[in-house]
């Protein structure tokens, strides 16, 4: 039925046209032919002829993006592209709520981008804030597990972050730092050994210092 309705949209005959003497196409990946039927459709008085050469235009429009099919609700996305297309002119009968030109040109509410100001990259916004508001853990206990859980931590991103090992004694002084003062690591030492570290993020600090090593040489002979 609809490859009848199809075949019966006749156009008169031009001469060449090039596309920079054409109308512009509002959605190119449906073609000319397409704009070409729906501007047919337009024309056309009688409305239950009108709807049934919607309905083939959007059997077409279908086959030429067949991707659309994994889409959810991909015939109404194709309803709204074939008002789109009509500049919004079409009087059918849609299936769906006709879209408004006005609702599909509206301009998204501008994206607020958060403000604050990262020390240290490589910890994140989140351990910054976590340190930041140590000071409200009041019990003694919670607060040495607060330090070393996120000391621990802090040496963790550190050396997901950078190449080298990391010495004990910056992530003391960087964990004092961004909790300005509230959390002190009495001894450094006690923090995870680098090794371990290492092991459970599956890398080996021997293979990351030859790496090092390599890279130093070759910088060493290009001179």
């Amino acid at each position: 039925m609809h490859s009848g309705i199809i075949s019966k949209i006749n156009y008169p005959k031009k001469r060449m046209e090039y596309n920079t003497t054409r109308g512009r196409l509002i959605l190119p990946e449906y073609g000319r032919n397409v704009q070409n039927m729906i501007a047919h459709a337009m024309e056309i008085v009688d409305r239950d002829e009108r709807n049934k050469a919607a309905k083939a235009i959007i059997e077409v429009m279908g086959q030429l993006n067949p991707h659309l099919r994994d889409v959810d609700d991909f015939r109404h996305k194709l309803w709204t592209h074939l008002f789109v297309m009509s500049d919004f002119k079409l009087d059918v009968d849609s299936p769906y709520e006709i879209p408004k030109q006005e609702t599909l040109n509206e301009k998204p509410n501008r994206m607020v981008y958060p403000k604050s100001r990262i020390r240290y990259g490589h910890y994140g916004q989140y351990t910054q804030r976590i340190l930041e508001n140590s000071s409200e853990v009041k019990d003694e206990k919670e607060k040495e597990y607060l330090k070393s859980t996120m000391a621990n931590f802090m040496k963790k991103q550190f050396l997901a972050y950078n190449n080298d090992a990391v010495e004990n004694h910056v992530i003391a002084q960087q964990l004092k730092e961004l909790s300005k003062g509230d959390l002190i690591l009495e001894n450094p030492d006690e923090l995870v050994n680098t090794n371990t570290i290492l092991r459970s993020m599956g890398l080996n600090q021997n293979k990351r210092n030859k790496g090092s090593f390599k890279q130093k040489q070759k910088k060493k002979f290009k001179k």
